[in-house]
């Protein structure tokens, strides 16, 4: 899910903390970066939930947003867009896809006409109700072995480095 972590509590400014060298071009190895090692990560737990969302009918592109409705994170096709990081077009294609299998619903808003609220069918619901458990079946998974310290320890490190690549960026200097 594409949604910005929260800032971690003490978060220092990039500009403000010392950047450490624990690599250099002499001692790189690109399958024990950082990077390398949490792009296989990802990979590894997208097939993972892939494979089982696919009994469900649904596609990576299709169980995003369904989260995001099910969880009434998001409720029109902007506020969709925006949470998983689409354009209004494409999202618009795909929830048309989704109002095919009959997920979901368009309804005009009564206070504003303009906005078009998109809503749960009930199969959507049944559907949106399966995704947290898949997704807390594969992550735990792959969290085995790790205990509650140390899945917290990971929680605060991964929000780190999150920290350090949002303040990194150039629009946020």
């Amino acid at each position: 899910m594409n949604m910005p972590l929260p800032k971690s509590p003490g978060a220092v400014p990039l500009v403000e903390a010392e950047i450490p060298v624990f690599l250099s071009p002499r001692n790189f190895k690109p399958e024990e970066s950082v990077g390398y090692m949490m792009r296989r990560i990802v990979n590894y737990v997208a097939q993972e939930v892939e494979r089982e969302m696919e009994p469900h009918g649904l596609t990576e592109a299709q169980w995003k947003p369904l989260l995001r409705l099910y969880l009434r994170q998001a409720g029109t096709v902007a506020e969709l867009a925006r949470c998983c990081v689409m354009d209004a077009g494409s999202m618009t294609r795909l929830l048309d896809r989704m109002e095919a299998k009959g997920l979901l619903a368009r309804v005009r808003s009564s206070e504003d006409r303009r906005v078009v609220n998109i809503v749960l069918t009930p199969e959507g619901e049944r559907a949106g109700e399966q995704i947290p458990e898949i997704l807390s079946r594969v992550q735990n998974r792959v969290l085995r072995g790790f205990s509650e310290d140390e899945y917290r320890a990971l929680q605060g490190f991964l929000r780190r480095i999150f920290d350090n690549v949002q303040t990194a960026q150039p629009d946020n200097a």
